[in-house]
């Protein structure tokens, strides 16, 4: 008798086991990797519910078209209030990746590659006001698109900032 029961409470812990075995696989079977893949400036996503978004502005959707946005002209005017806004809005949205400094060193480039170091004066001269605020609006080959999240003169404003980190 004690043998059925050892033989039954051995079939029993072999099905719970096998149970959570299948669980295992299915999850890892069914992750991320068999989602739908997106490019970036592929098109624009919609923010998740409960996110506070902005409207209007323009986006600028393919690479042809980037052209076009880095010929526009900044709008609005470098004033001491516009930095100023420019770097609070820098603090929140950048310094993740490009760190306070501004030279790529922010927390999550130890997971991705590395941005661009933004105080570079070759950089900041080979790029236009219009690049930067087209990459803010449609993000660029890592960096997400914040044309939901910041208004056309919050991005605007960043640029400002941007402009005033040159060799620092």
């Amino acid at each position: 008798m004690m043998k059925y029961v050892f033989i039954l409470v051995l079939l029993v812990v072999a099905a719970t086991g096998g149970l959570f075995g299948l669980n295992v696989a299915y999850r890892w079977l069914h992750n991320m990797f068999d989602t739908p893949r997106v490019m970036p400036s592929e098109r624009a996503l919609i923010m998740p519910p409960g996110s506070l978004p902005r409207t209007g502005g323009e986006l600028y959707y393919g690479k042809q078209e980037r052209d076009a946005a880095a010929a526009r002209k900044n709008p609005v005017a470098a004033t001491p209030a516009s930095v100023k806004q420019g770097a609070e809005l820098y603090v929140v949205y950048c310094t993740p990746c490009h760190g306070v400094s501004a030279k790529g060193d922010g927390l999550v480039t130890t997971k991705f590659v590395p941005p661009p170091d933004l105080t570079n004066p070759d950089l900041q001269k080979q790029r236009s006001d219009g690049y930067w605020e087209s990459v803010l609006s449609v993000g660029g080959a890592i960096m997400p698109a914040y044309s939901e999240a910041l208004s056309p003169h919050e991005r605007w404003s960043l640029v400002n900032y941007l402009r005033t980190l040159v060799g620092k």
